[in-house]
């Protein structure tokens, strides 16, 4: 069964995507932009805070669909320049310190709004 998960403490889709789908207890959640949800807009310049932001979202929805980062298994980061990794990655591991999911990232040409970072996330109970 699937079911739809839309947190309004995130930013809402800015296409025809929901914020994550739930099915058979495996949570989906697309790629979480660093979109301030208070002010509708990227509204921080650096790959640090850019990345708390993102980090905030993928909190947010967890929460909604009663999921921790304690259950997150796999975790796809989008940067739009690759000297940006370590940065990311300082707060990456303030999520994931013991039995971090697996993990993809790579530097892509251009991400949506300007962002510098886009993390997508998949967790499993």
């Amino acid at each position: 069964m699937k079911k739809i998960i839309n947190s309004v403490n995130a930013p809402a889709a800015i296409g025809p995507y929901s914020q994550a789908v739930e099915a058979n207890g495996t949570l989906y959640i697309s790629g979480q932009l660093p979109i301030n949800p208070v002010v509708g807009k990227i509204d921080a310049t650096e790959i640090i805070s850019q990345s708390e932001q993102v980090f905030a979202n993928i909190n947010a929805i967890l929460n909604e669909a009663g999921y921790t980062f304690a259950d997150v298994v796999k975790s796809t980061v989008f940067l739009s320049d690759i000297v940006d990794f370590a940065g990311m990655n300082e707060v990456y591991k303030k999520y994931y310190q013991t039995e971090c999911p697996a993990r993809s990232a790579f530097a892509v040409k251009s991400l949506p709004l300007g962002a510098l970072v886009e993390i997508e996330t998949i967790a499993a109970k």
